[in-house]
């Protein structure tokens, strides 16, 4: 089935033995009906805007859903790119017995999710903010000491101190851009918070929480993003879902490893490497509260190789943590 997010759904239905029975369009008011007349069947669908929404709907009807990644689709794409084509792609890709599907998500995570969405993108428009104010204070020579909380004292205590050395209609349009700062700082902590609420009621995110560099808000949103973890075999199918693994492109015998593939969920594999960050420093300045591991790999390789190989670690016992149900141990140090 082809078209979760529009309003018209191509569907495509092939037999037992892959002939055509049906190819057409129905609209979505009528697309719960049309499954209601039919057999239980398997569905396929691209794992795309809404199709969790619809994979429920339809397993609630008794029908064996399946979610495919729109890149794993593809290749089975005939010509061109119309829905029509695209339906049939999907009914092919499905009936492979070695492909990968992507578990369907219960409304609770969805929720949790919108929570983690909102504050991202309100952190992005805080820093859009951030460097707007800096720069209208460069233009006038004022500057401002690095990092994000010095912009937003000076936000805090613009209106009550005196006027800087501008032109009038820049103060304001600097008041302005102030006045936004401070709504969205408000908004960034409210949203925070209720991450952390929820992160302590779920044993799973408490589990993740005792692990050094995974806080409440990383904890919360791989318990929310992955579900039950059992759905990767082992801890690497974890870590390339996460775009933690190398790129391997080897051949005739010649093994050759390029950099981390970046692909799968970036929001996960960005909070990791910022807690891995978090905690590399804490070892480089404190090296005696460091564990052995740890301290030889930032001895060993640059700062930044060293923070993507221990989210690449840190991703393995997470998998562990979750599909074996088991307490987070210490390193020795």
């Amino acid at each position: 089935m082809r078209g979760m997010a529009k309003d018209v759904f191509q569907v495509h239905c092939v037999s037992a033995t892959g002939r055509k029975i049906i190819n057409k369009k129905i609209k979505r008011a009528k697309l719960i009906s049309f499954f209601e007349t039919l057999p239980r069947c398997v569905v396929g669908m691209e794992a795309c805007g809404s199709s969790h929404h619809w994979g429920r709907k339809l397993r609630e009807l008794g029908h064996d859903v399946r979610l495919m990644p729109a890149a794993y689709v593809k290749p089975y794409v005939k010509r061109g790119k119309t829905d029509a084509a695209d339906a049939e792609a999907i009914c092919e890709a499905v009936r492979r017995p070695t492909m990968r599907f992507v578990e369907i998500k219960s409304e609770d995570q969805q929720a949790v999710l919108a929570i983690h969405r909102a504050r991202d993108l309100v952190v992005r428009q805080r820093t859009q903010v951030v460097n707007m104010i800096r720069s209208i204070l460069r233009e006038f020579g004022h500057i401002l000491p690095t990092g994000i909380e010095a912009v937003s004292k000076f936000a805090r205590e613009h209106c009550t101190e005196d006027q800087l050395a501008m032109p009038e209609i820049a103060d304001g349009i600097l008041g302005v851009m102030c006045h936004q700062l401070n709504g969205l700082n408000a908004r960034v902590d409210g949203l925070t918070k209720l991450i952390e609420k929820h992160a302590w009621l779920d044993v799973d995110a408490r589990r993740l929480m005792r692990m050094p560099g995974v806080g409440p808000i990383t904890a919360s949103a791989i318990v929310a993003t992955i579900g039950d973890a059992k759905q990767f075999e082992t801890w690497r199918d974890l870590a390339a879902w996460l775009g933690l693994t190398p790129l391997n492109k080897s051949s005739g015998g010649k093994e050759r490893l390029g950099r981390i593939t970046k692909k799968g969920d970036r929001y996960i594999r960005k909070l990791l490497i910022i807690g891995m960050t978090s905690r590399a420093l804490m070892a480089k300045n404190k090296p005696e509260k460091a564990d052995t591991w740890t301290a030889k790999l930032l001895d060993e390789k640059p700062f930044r190789l060293a923070t993507v190989a221990m989210a690449n670690k840190s991703a393995r016992i997470i998998w562990a943590l979750l599909t074996k149900r088991e307490e987070y141990r210490q390193p020795i140090v």
